[in-house]
């Protein structure tokens, strides 16, 4: 019952639109069960090798490489358990950090409830839980960076690696925070291990466009193309990629609209290879790095905007870093449809839903 003591801001939007309460819970949920989808895929790099393993699109969560033998093939880092701690309903590491957002909010009392998040109160509470026997989901090279810094008494303003891989961890600063500023500043707060300005503005992005959708009722594209001008630069151009992909594959005139492994074809052509320097090179647009997470979690969000259940699938079935697209799409499009939209037996068999809802 956490979500529920946290300071959830009620206003009318319209009689036709989702709640405001219901928006706000469905940007978290959707989260969550967006990610949870991801676990049994996470780190496989071949969307036909996912097919065929669960013998069509996923129809149930499922444990980390569950029906590939318990391991997932991550080029570059190889194949392992990357979630020896989880089972089917659980969370990838990504789903666990907005999780732990979550508990943090909660934990704040009195004055502090609404207070701005300060790393002086989250970086302790972050490193109890991120050690704790029941954080059973992968440890990420950012999170391990910090954890050694953290000993080493670095000073909070100087935490954190120069990865530029996109990590959401703020789904529930919207039940805290009315503003849209103060929503952004939660996002980059929360992921204080990360110090890459591209995946801060990442998170910042999505952060903005879930915000106007839960407070002003935009559609997912409007919001999008707002938030990617009022970013502009790279946000911008990484915004419009995913949205001209989006136009190629749903467009019939177009190759790419026949092809069965479509989504898959769509995100690695948006991508440069990318040598990791383990064992092979991989297309980065279905990897970690926020320029492939960004534009590729456009191209999900707007392709199934009108089915959220169908978009959360679909971006499992991909494989890759679908956990890091995942806490996007799963954000965007709960905050669109509501958690109202999430069916019985996603909410029914989400390990964290008990607990938190």
């Amino acid at each position: 019952m956490i979500f529920a003591v946290l300071p959830v801001l009620v206003l009318p939007i319209s009689a036709a639109s989702p709640s405001l309460p219901d928006r706000i819970e469905g940007a978290f949920f959707g989260c969550l069960v967006a990610d949870a989808l991801s676990l049994g895929s996470h780190y496989e790099y071949d969307a036909k090798a996912i097919k065929q393993a669960y013998g069509g699109t996923i129809s149930r969560y499922m444990g980390p490489g569950e029906a590939m033998g318990g391991t997932t093939h991550g080029v570059g880092w190889g194949r392992r358990n990357y979630h020896p701690g989880q089972k089917a309903g659980d969370q990838t590491d990504y789903g666990e950090y907005n999780l732990l957002g979550l508990e943090y909010l909660a934990s704040r009392s009195g004055a502090a409830a609404k207070a701005e998040v300060r790393l002086e109160g989250l970086v302790p509470y972050w490193q109890q839980r991120v050690t704790s026997k029941s954080w059973g989901a992968w440890l990420c090279t950012q999170t391990k960076q910090t954890l050694q810094q953290v000993s080493q008494k670095v000073p909070y303003d100087r935490l954190g690696g120069m990865s530029n891989a996109m990590s959401l961890r703020h789904a529930a600063a919207y039940a805290v925070f009315d503003t849209e500023a103060e929503v952004v500043k939660a996002a980059r707060t929360m992921m204080f291990t990360h110090r890459n300005s591209e995946a801060l503005g990442g998170g910042e992005f999505f952060g903005r466009v879930a915000f106007r959708i839960i407070h002003k009722n935009l559609k997912p594209r409007q919001a999008i193309e707002q938030v990617a001008s009022d970013m502009g630069g790279w946000f911008k151009q990484k915004a419009q990629q995913g949205i001209a992909k989006f136009e190629e594959a749903t467009d019939p005139t177009k190759p790419l609209f026949k092809e069965e492994f479509v989504d898959d074809l769509a995100m690695t052509s948006m991508a440069r290879l990318w040598d990791v320097g383990k064992s092979e090179p991989i297309k980065v647009g279905k990897a970690s790095p926020t320029e492939g997470t960004l534009p590729s979690s456009v191209y999900i969000i707007l392709k199934y905007e009108g089915d959220i259940v169908a978009g959360l699938k679909a971006n499992a079935m991909v494989g890759g870093d679908n956990a890091a697209r995942s806490v996007a799409i799963g954000l965007v499009l709960g905050a669109y449809h509501g958690a109202t939209a999430i069916p019985e037996d996603l909410r029914s068999t989400l390990n964290a839903w008990p607990k938190v809802a």
